[in-house]
Parts: C-alpha cells; sequence; structure tokens
C-alpha cells in the first residue's frame, strides 16, 4: 500500500535550518509530483512547495521563497525540503503529499518549532 513517512522535524531556533525527509513506497515514486504542505495550530494546511516527477520543476509559496529548498531522489524514494533561515512563523506540522490518479496521499506529518 501506498505510505509517505516523513522525518527530520524538531525544535530549532531562530534562523536555523531543518531537513525534512518523505520516504515513500508502495508507488512508482519516479512518475509523480510530490508536494510538502504545512500546518500550523488554529489554521488552514497550506501548500509550501511542489517538485515535479523528474524534480525539473519546484514552486514555492511566497512565504519559504528563497528560504526554503524541495528536491527529491527517485533511486531512494525520498523528497526532501531544505529550510533555513527559519521563522517562528514557520512553525507547523509539515506534511508530504502526493496524488495518484483520484487519491490523494498524506504521511503522518512531523512538528518543526522555531523558537528561541
Amino acid at each position: 500500500q501506498v505510505q509517505l513517512v516523513e522525518s527530520g522535524g524538531g525544535l530549532v531556533q531562530p534562523g536555523g535550518s531543518l531537513t525534512l525527509s518523505c520516504a515513500a513506497s508502495g508507488f512508482m515514486f519516479r512518475l509523480y509530483a510530490m508536494n510538502w504542505y504545512r500546518q500550523a495550530p488554529g489554521k488552514e494546511r497550506e501548500l509550501v512547495a511542489t517538485i515535479s516527477s523528474a524534480g525539473r520543476s519546484t514552486n514555492y509559496a511566497d512565504s519559504v521563497t528563497g528560504r526554503f529548498t524541495v528536491s527529491r531522489d527517485n533511486d531512494r524514494n525520498t523528497v526532501y525540503l531544505q529550510m533555513n533561515n527559519l521563522r517562528p512563523d514557520d512553525t507547523a506540522v509539515y506534511y508530504c503529499n502526493t496524488k495518484l490518479g483520484r487519491i490523494i496521499y498524506w504521511g503522518q506529518g512531523t512538528q518543526v518549532a522555531v523558537s528561541s
């Protein structure tokens, strides 16, 4: 079955960096675009970054452009989110996501907290 497992979250000080990973299984990873979303307490889930199947095209939310970088390794079935210059308003649960046909799959999420 399709599984998405995020890891790499934690507590970091403002200005710090984290790299999130999402390990995928149960489908032909290299054929599908992947997305990172986040949900802060009391807020709706928002799209953070998207990467195309081959990794040649990426898109970012305005709030993270220039600070976050999405990448993927199709040999390892893993998508990454490098987060630099983190701010307190980046605090959220981060999820990876993909859509296979009509079905959308989510991981369980990984918590990122940015605080001094």
